[in-house]
């Protein structure tokens, strides 16, 4: 979808004569159906105007197409502005401009990271702008027909009219960002520069012929992308299927060739800790990918995506897959079965309404079954761990069945974990008391448990173990509050009795904390390692389970503050208090079972007394 789409000629005239802001509000509100906001509104009458500027030079072809508002296909993500036309020898080209009113920003020490005030708010962190226009031609590259079938040449560039060169945004730390997607900033020679890279490239008009293909084209991945992902994947012994497994992959990807518009298809997979959901949901997305459907992997938590997404890029960059995955938020505003299929990993944490306030949407699970012709789903009720989280069993089946989907449900029941110790997972149930079994005890021979007396010797436990290969961590429940996110210098994690001291997972490793080097000296918590995997994981529990007269029993008032998972209990026990005690009963004691499942050979835990 291209909101506005113009020649050259037009465009000037409707900024010259119509207010090119109205005119882009009336065409927005027809073709997205609602209101502009007034960031929005603002940005396209300065921003536009200044790109008119760039415009008036007669070099550029009055028959140049011009889009504004380009709508990413199967993603919320809108492109500012785009020429459109042929290089000399014909080859069809379109320039992609990434507008910014920005006048300052300071650098991150993340990868194509930078810290801006976005949309007149404060200053907070997102892509640097050519990070920005790059991966959007990325994606465009890889799933517009019309393009890879074409040909045609995507140049992307930055222009942030208000902004001094004051080192910052053209930072050596932005290099490879910069010479993939110039920035061009305020300043007459600026202005020069912009129209030099947009002549160099757009030599001769075509009337907007090619912005309508692009706009009408197929959406399907490139050979190029499913070749790259494929062979990623391909004698990788972490996502061999075994077992159960196979059976699962093979009914899904049978049930997502029949599905249709008339006739959805949803699967339900039951699996509990390490059955291989995860493998199970990255070979799906691959092959489905791979056989020409529009998949993405879908998580409400951004660690498992950011890790998979990782190990699946290779030599392609993240961005260039980056539309493979997608946060649970994210399909609120979706149109249906714009999606051939959607593969919804840890599914159990999905959320009622989705944006930042939790004010966006109206069912996650509606929406994700709404978006796609076939959708999947991967869930375990017993990883339930935050008082929003509303993705049972149960809950799929209703949204299914009313929005007259078939439904198939499944079960993965192979043990990979923890040493494949099924009687270490039933143990963990009695042991935290969230079920009684027969299992008082496992078969220690198999899988590496070990109760640590101190905080300081599980740590030094799991550094031993991680110095192999780098697949071993230590996590805790969230019962500190991350003083560290604020100042890099505190400890977050103060145990005075032993002299342990640690900080939260470091801001700059985000979702990538567990496989980040050198990250073994900090501390992960549920949000940073649910739906992944270690070889050992040291787990300290907190303050909000403790065993009084030999049970486990649960406070959450010792929860830290900053922890959102059970954020706003205290009202919801005035209102409902039985019931709000068994939720944050269950969500304790799960992400306890979640915490001490990690591990694939063993487990060191340290409990404190108080």
């Amino acid at each position: 979808m291209i909101v506005y789409q113009a020649t050259k000629s037009t465009f000037l005239h409707d900024t010259d004569h119509a207010q090119i802001e109205n005119v882009i509000e009336r065409e927005f509100v027809q073709r997205v159906g609602r209101y502009a906001s007034q960031s929005e509104f603002k940005s396209w009458r300065y921003s536009l105007a200044a790109m008119a500027r760039v415009l008036r030079d007669g070099e550029i072809p009055d028959d140049v197409g011009v889009g504004v508002e380009f709508g990413i296909p199967q993603s919320s993500k809108r492109i500012d502005f785009v020429l459109s036309g042929k290089a000399d020898d014909d080859t069809p080209h379109i320039v992609i401009v990434e507008l910014k009113q920005w006048s300052n920003s300071r650098v991150s020490e993340k990868d194509g990271i930078i810290v801006a005030n976005r949309g007149g708010h404060a200053e907070i962190e997102g892509p640097h702008p050519s990070y920005q226009a790059w991966s959007y031609a990325a994606l465009l590259n890889g799933f517009n027909e019309a393009i890879y079938e074409s040909g045609t040449e995507l140049r992307p560039c930055a222009y942030l009219h208000n902004y001094k060169d004051d080192g910052v945004i053209r930072d050596a730390r932005y290099a490879a960002y910069l010479d993939k997607a110039p920035v061009f900033l305020d300043g007459a020679d600026e202005l020069a520069k912009l129209r030099k890279f947009i002549k160099q490239h757009v030599r001769k008009g075509d009337n907007g012929e090619l912005l309508y293909s692009i706009e009408n084209g197929r959406i399907r991945p490139s050979k190029m992308l499913t070749d790259s992902i494929a062979k990623m994947l391909k004698g990788n012994q972490e996502f061999v299927l075994v077992d159960d497994q196979k059976v699962v992959y093979e009914t899904c990807l049978a049930k997502a060739a029949q599905a249709s518009d008339d006739r959805k298809q949803v699967v339900i997979i039951k699996g509990g800790p390490g059955t291989g959901k995860s493998v199970v949901a990255i070979n799906l997305l691959v092959e489905l990918t791979k056989r020409g459907q529009v998949t993405q992997y879908v998580s409400k938590n951004a660690a498992p995506r950011a890790v998979y997404k990782q190990k699946l890029a290779g030599h392609l960059r993240q961005a260039e897959i980056g539309n493979l995955f997608a946060g649970s938020g994210n399909f609120h505003g979706s149109q249906p079965n714009v999606f051939d299929a959607l593969v919804v990993d840890e599914a159990h944490r999905l959320n009622e309404k989705s944006g930042l306030y939790g004010n966006l949407g109206q069912n996650q699970v509606m929406e994700l079954i709404r978006s796609a012709r076939c959708t999947v789903f991967f869930s375990d009720d017993d990883q339930i761990v935050t008082l929003s989280d509303i993705g049972r069993i149960a809950e799929l089946k209703h949204w299914a069945q009313a929005m007259g989907a078939h439904v198939t449900e499944l079960e993965l029941t192979s043990q990979f974990r923890c040493a494949g110790s099924d009687g270490y997972v039933a143990w963990l149930d009695n042991f935290l008391g969230i079920r009684e079994t027969a299992n008082t005890d496992f078969d220690r021979d198999s899988f590496d448990f070990r109760m640590v007396d101190s905080p300081v010797e599980l740590h030094d436990l799991i550094r031993e173990k991680n110095e192999r290969d780098n697949k071993a961590r230590v996590v805790a429940g969230y019962c500190w509050d991350w003083q560290s996110k604020k100042d890099p210098k505190a400890w977050d994690i103060e145990i005075a009795e032993f002299g342990y001291k640690a900080q939260w997972n470091l801001d700059k490793d985000g979702s990538l904390w567990i496989v980040a080097p050198d990250s073994v000296e900090q501390v992960g918590c549920i949000h940073t390692c649910q739906g992944l995997e270690l070889d050992y994981v040291g787990v300290i529990i907190g303050p909000d389970l403790r065993w009084i007269d030999g049970k486990a029993t649960v406070f959450p008032e010792s929860r830290s503050v900053m922890d959102r998972s059970i954020r706003g209990y205290r009202k919801l026990l005035k209102e409902d208090p039985d019931g709000t005690r068994k939720k944050l009963e269950v969500i304790v004691r799960n992400t306890y079972r979640t915490l001490m499942s990690r591990g694939m050979k063993g487990c060191y835990v340290h409990i404190m007394s108080k």
